[in-house]
């Protein structure tokens, strides 16, 4: 029997957590599968790109395509002008995408318009909110998809609803466990709360990225104002995303004597961010990996949002989805911190071997 051609597309931080597991699990099967990876540079910044790749210790992509940043058009046709170079040079079977970034959106209209299969990890998570590039993405993959490995009862439904047959539907559990799961021990030998002057559970760990929190002046002052707030009773890091520190400086926020409790960073790589995640009082994010992230670490989140698509993480997990309103916030929050936090559960299949059942899946259906 010939080799399946298999290509993997990454573009951004969660892709290169998600993929980590399966291309190993792949390469360790070469009987079966001739992988390729390629990365479309849609995160090219040194700590959201590179030094994910060598502390997951990734393969060099087999491609980069290097597209850079731009508008969500921009960015997206340039992935697929370069991925149609690639797919008629490799002549996949099979295309694999994840989650529901940009590149993600991209490989997937490629994929269907060269009649190559296309699947799907992380498939059938749903915000239910049009507004959210990301929510595009998804639904418009999903509907291209041969193949959907689902990580959590609620994208099961969701493809139920909207039509999907169930021969493409497979509940997988959830991959970015995988790398947690074997990355755990390592970061536990990070020495970031050493070198930021941390106690543990004496502090939270906060990211925030998305448009609507940081794209608006008055949106993002008041936020940064509640935050503020926050951190006059217990530390707050932030390590900060690109976007968000150019809106900061945009908007001319800067910490002052009033914030001296927060500590604004740099981006960490994976096991130092792992790390400073697992030993946090709480987090505060508007992140969706970081709300399965703390799920399964068991450490209460609060999520900025008014919406997610990982509703496991609130109805079992240890996750808050409380609006954006800087009152409730700051309320919430500390709240949290004087000892109401909420700890959940964790989902099932969330338990390191997703990227092993979704083989043997492909193992059997290619």
């Amino acid at each position: 029997m010939k080799k399946q051609k298999i290509v993997l597309i990454v573009g951004a931080r969660p892709n290169f957590m998600k993929s980590a597991p399966l291309m190993r699990e792949l390469l360790s099967n070469k009987k079966s599968f001739d992988t390729k990876l390629i990365h479309t540079g849609q995160h090219y910044d040194h700590a959201l790109s590179q030094l994910f790749f060598d502390e997951l210790k990734m393969a060099k992509p087999d491609i980069y395509l290097g597209v850079g940043s731009g508008s969500h058009a921009e960015q997206t046709a340039k992935i697929m002008i370069e991925l149609e170079k690639s797919f008629t040079e490799i002549k996949p079977d099979l295309v694999m995408v994840f989650g529901d970034i940009n590149s993600t959106l991209a490989a997937a209209i490629v994929a269907a318009k060269m009649c190559i299969k296309l699947a799907h990890v992380e498939a059938g998570l749903r915000s239910f909110d049009h507004t959210m590039p990301e929510e595009i993405n998804r639904i418009v993959t999903d509907r291209l998809s041969n193949y959907l490995f689902v990580s959590e009862e609620s994208g099961l439904i969701n493809l139920k609803n909207e039509g999907v047959p169930e021969s493409k539907i497979f509940y997988t559990g959830n991959i970015m466990i995988d790398s947690l799961v074997s990355n755990l021990e390592v970061a536990s030998h990070s020495t970031i709360l050493e070198r930021l002057s941390l106690e543990p559970e004496n502090y939270i760990t906060m990211t925030m990225h998305r448009p609507a929190n940081v794209d608006s002046e008055e949106t993002l002052k008041e936020l940064f104002k509640s935050i503020t707030e926050i951190s006059k009773e217990i530390p707050i890091v932030f390590p900060c995303h690109p976007r968000t520190k150019k809106r900061l400086e945009d908007f001319g926020i800067k910490n002052n004597d009033d914030s001296h409790g927060i500590k604004v960073i740099e981006p960490l790589g994976y096991l130092d961010f792992l790390k400073l995640q697992s030993k946090s009082k709480c987090v505060l994010t508007d992140s969706g990996g970081v709300q399965e992230e703390t799920t399964f670490l068991q450490i209460p989140c609060i999520t900025m949002r008014k919406n997610t698509e990982r509703p496991s993480t609130v109805d079992i997990g240890s996750n808050l989805v409380i609006g954006v309103d800087p009152k409730v916030i700051q309320d919430t929050t500390l709240d949290s911190v004087r000892g109401n936090a909420k700890v959940g559960s964790i989902p099932k299949l969330w338990d390191g071997n997703t990227a092993g059942r979704i083989v043997d899946i492909m193992k059997t259906n290619l």
